[in-house]
């Protein structure tokens, strides 16, 4: 079977089937993908165009960002059935950056650029480090990912914040007819089929929005047929140490999930991660960031919940991904089409959340399956405390207010502060005590704690 999935991550499918897949793919990770956008525009109260700017550039630059990690060039691409689309790692950084009023937008494009940078040349020695980060680590991260990502999830099934009708009975029942429509065509269904079930679902929610009146087709109307994308469109960047130093450490954290991710897929897809395709997995995700700065957009990851949606479907083909790519790209290129595509209710949306951002917290708990928990107790407390500060931020907003200002981005990041907390812990309990049984390599991962 490692065989056959080896081929399979190589397959090129059928035109039809590759557009449809990669389509699937898209709509997984779309609300998603404009999110970060839409949450920093609301935050920094940017105007309605710029948001639009911010959501077209986007688009775009995931589209080629994936199509380099999916593909594969020289020195970048780890050539896995992954998307690449901006991080919600970054958020709570960002926002605090932007929000200080001698920096803004540009200050965050100017901590980018040099974080960009500084990841792709930390990549080979990332790789080499990956001894401090084994499955109780990258779990737990992955896990506190999935638990964040719960809170978007929930916001789309009651219908979207900002809308007047959040949290009724026939919102959060769009988004569970479209769940149940999702798990009954994985059940009852085979083949194609049940690998296009959560587009299925999607499209069917659409259906019963349309022909309820639910769905706001005037953004469609107003869209522009084609639009430029152009680097530094805001500005010349700024540039800060603490913005800089705090990026750079997202950008270290985001290479910390994507060897979970790249772990995972290796893993579904029968493929075992080397070394050097580890590094180039690396330098893609540091790429996507300096690409982000250049087109004035954000920090870029590998889209966890697309992860969810190849263990799902089970389509392993590294192509449908790049097909994705090449539909993000039109979709950035022509606004009318993103709009459409943006038009799909956050109800909807929800049902297919619900399993998706589901699927990332399940993919974190698995990998804590691998820990030893019988003969190491210290792995409990490195998950315990890592889970109880990275979520400090998310159960009380307030908890690190009276701190320094420049610390703010450092400290309202609950990504950032499971992924440090687990590091330092691990250290601390594990990789100084000497401790054996967590030297070991991660799954498909040996060839690289020689």
């Amino acid at each position: 079977m490692p065989a056959d999935s080896r081929a399979a991550v190589d397959e090129l499918l059928p035109v039809g089937r590759l557009t449809l897949l990669g389509m699937q793919h898209v709509m997984v990770m779309y609300a998603g993908a404009i999110a970060v956008p839409l949450i920093m525009g609301m935050a920094l109260k940017l105007p309605r165009e710029q948001v639009a700017y911010l959501i077209s550039v986007d688009l775009f630059v995931s589209g080629l960002i994936t199509l380099v990690q999916s593909i594969g060039v020289r020195w970048f691409g780890i050539k896995l059935p992954i998307m690449m689309g901006v991080s919600f790692t970054g958020v709570g950084p960002m926002i605090a950056i932007a929000t200080n009023p001698n920096l803004g937008l540009l200050g965050i494009y100017g901590s980018m650029i040099f974080s960009g940078i500084f990841g792709i040349l930390m990549a080979p020695v990332m790789a080499k480090l990956l001894r401090f980060f084994p499955p109780v680590v990258i779990g737990t991260e992955i896990l506190v990912v999935g638990l964040c990502l719960m809170g978007v999830s929930a916001n789309w099934a009651a219908g979207g914040l900002g809308n007047p009708h959040f949290g009724s009975p026939d919102q959060i029942g769009m988004s569970f007819l479209v769940l149940a429509v999702i798990l009954a065509i994985t059940k009852y269904f085979s083949g194609f089929v049940r690998n296009i079930a959560v587009l299925l679902g999607i499209v069917f929610g659409m259906t019963i929005a349309a022909t309820t009146g639910t769905i706001d087709f005037s953004s469609v109307r107003g869209a522009a047929w084609f639009g430029v994308v152009l680097p530094f469109h805001f500005g010349v960047p700024k540039f800060d140490f603490w913005a800089i130093a705090t990026m750079s450490i997202v950008m270290l954290v985001t290479f910390i999930e994507a060897t979970g991710m790249f772990v995972a897929v290796g893993e579904m897809v029968g493929k075992e991660i080397d070394e050097k395709q580890m590094i180039k997995g690396f330098r893609a995700d540091g790429l996507g960031t300096l690409l982000g700065a250049i087109f004035n957009i954000f920090p870029y990851t590998s889209y966890a919940e697309n992860v969810g949606l190849v263990s799902i479907t089970g389509v392993r083909s590294r192509w449908v991904c790049a097909m994705g790519g090449g539909i993000l790209m039109l979709l950035g290129l022509f606004p009318k089409l993103s709009a459409l595509v943006a038009s799909v209710p956050a109800s909807v949306l929800g049902g297919a959340g619900l399993i998706m951002f589901g699927m990332i917290t399940a993919c974190g708990v698995r990998m804590l399956a691998n820990v030893d928990f019988a003969h190491n107790h210290f792995n409990a407390y490195i998950v315990a405390i890592s889970v109880s500060v990275g979520m400090l931020p998310v159960v009380n907003p307030d908890f690190f207010a009276r701190f320094p200002s420049q610390l703010a981005p450092l400290l309202h990041s609950s990504i950032l502060l499971a992924a440090v907390t687990a590091v330092i812990l691990n250290l601390f309990f594990n990789i100084l005590a000497g401790s054996k049984a967590e030297k070991s390599a991660l799954p498909g991962l040996e060839g690289l704690q020689q």
